[in-house]
C-alpha cells in the first residue's frame, strides 16, 4: 500500500519544479526515463473560485464540444459540503451549451423520486440552469469494454442525448467507498437509480444498505461501470476534482455529514481519470496526521483504494502523471 500513496509527479525534460502553498513545496519528483511516453498532466490551482475553476478548464476544454453534459453530485437537501453555486454556475455559464445532469438514487433520502430530486435541486441552488436527471424517462444499457464483472451497465436515458461530458466533482470521503473521486461520480452518478445503482451495489433488497456489497468487489464494480460512461463518451470527456470541505461523509449524507478536519486544497483537472484521482489521494495522503487521520482511515477501511488499482488493470488511465500548477 505504500507504493499507492507515494507520490506519482514526474519531472519533464530537465527540470520542473511544481509548488502547492497550501501543502507545502512538492519536490523530489522521479524523472521519467526519455524512452517512455509523456506521462499525463494533471493541473492544480489552489484558487478554490469560479476563476480558478475555469483556469483548469481551459487546459482540459479542447476535445469539448457540442451538447454538454456537466455531471454533478446535487446532493442531500442543505448539505454543509456541496461544492458553492457560485463556483458551478461561473463553470457552466462558461460552457455553451451545457446544462448539469444527475440521476436519482438508490438508496431512501430526497433524491429517490424525480419529483424529490427537483426539490433537492430548488433548496440546495442548483436551479440556476437547466438541470437533467438523467433517467426521468428511464434507463438504457451501454457496453463495458473489457469488463470482468460487467458485460454492460444500465444508465439514464438521456445520457446520450449528450456529445460530451464535463465531470464536475467534489472529492471527499465515501461511506461504502471510502472517497468519492471522478470514478465515483461517473460509476455511481451515471447508473440510472433502479437497475443500474443496484447492480452496481449488488443490493438485493433496496432499502437495506447492510446487504450492499463492499470491499474490492464493491470498488472493481464501481470501475466498470464508469468505464462503460468513459467508453461511451472517447476523448470527449474531462474531469475536475474539488479538494474543499473534505469530510469523511458523502454529500448524500446531507445535514449528517461529519464535519471536515482536512484543509481545502485547491482544484485538480485532467483529462485522464486515473490521473486526477491518484493525484487527489496523493495530495490528500501528504496532509499532517491529525487532518488526515479521519479520512485516510474511511478510505482504507473501506478498501477504496481498490478503485485506482483496478483502473490501472483496466488500462483506463496512469497513475503516474506530471503535476501542473496554474
Amino acid at each position: 500500500m505504500k507504493n499507492m500513496i507515494e507520490r506519482r509527479a514526474f519531472l519533464k525534460g530537465s527540470a520542473l519544479v511544481l509548488g502547492c502553498a497550501t501543502v507545502g513545496e512538492y519536490t523530489g519528483l522521479n524523472a521519467v526515463a526519455s524512452s517512455r511516453k509523456d506521462p499525463p498532466q494533471v493541473y492544480f490551482t489552489p484558487d478554490l473560485t469560479g476563476d480558478g475553476l475555469l483556469k483548469l478548464y481551459a487546459k482540459i476544454h479542447q476535445n469539448i464540444s457540442g451538447k454538454v453534459a456537466i455531471k454533478l453530485h446535487t446532493g442531500e437537501p442543505h448539505g454543509p459540503n456541496i461544492l458553492p453555486r457560485e463556483m458551478v454556475k461561473t463553470l457552466q455559464q462558461s460552457i455553451p451549451n451545457s446544462c448539469l445532469v444527475e440521476t436519482n438514487t438508490l438508496y431512501k433520502g430526497k433524491r429517490r423520486t424525480t419529483a424529490d430530486h427537483r426539490e433537492t435541486i430548488k433548496i440546495n441552488g442548483w436551479d440556476f440552469c437547466p438541470v437533467d436527471i438523467m433517467d426521468e424517462d428511464g434507463a438504457v444499457t451501454i457496453p463495458v469494454k473489457g469488463g470482468n464483472h460487467f458485460k454492460e451497465i444500465s444508465v439514464g436515458k438521456h445520457m446520450l442525448n449528450y456529445d460530451s461530458m464535463v465531470v464536475l466533482t467534489h472529492f471527499k470521503g465515501h461511506a461504502m467507498g471510502g472517497f468519492g473521486g471522478s470514478l465515483k461520480n461517473l460509476a455511481i452518478g451515471c447508473a440510472d437509480g433502479i437497475i443500474g445503482k443496484k447492480a452496481v451495489h449488488d443490493a438485493p433488497d433496496n432499502d437495506d444498505i447492510s446487504k450492499w456489497l463492499t470491499g474490492d468487489s464493491f470498488m472493481e464494480n464501481m470501475v466498470e461501470s464508469a468505464k462503460g460512461t468513459i467508453d461511451h463518451f472517447g476523448k470527449k470527456i474531462v474531469y475536475l476534482n474539488v479538494l474543499r470541505n473534505m469530510s469523511v461523509d458523502c454529500d448524500c449524507a446531507g445535514t449528517s455529514a461529519a464535519t471536515p478536519k482536512a484543509r481545502n486544497l485547491g482544484i485538480l483537472a485532467s483529462t485522464d481519470i486515473l490521473a486526477i484521482d491518484q493525484a487527489s489521494i496523493d495530495m490528500v495522503y501528504k496532509l499532517p496526521e491529525a487532518e488526515l487521520h479521519d479520512l485516510k482511515e474511511r478510505i482504507e477501511s473501506r478498501h477504496g483504494l481498490r478503485q485506482l488499482t483496478y483502473m490501472k488493470e483496466l488500462k483506463m488511465g496512469e497513475s503516474e502523471y506530471e503535476l501542473v500548477t496554474i
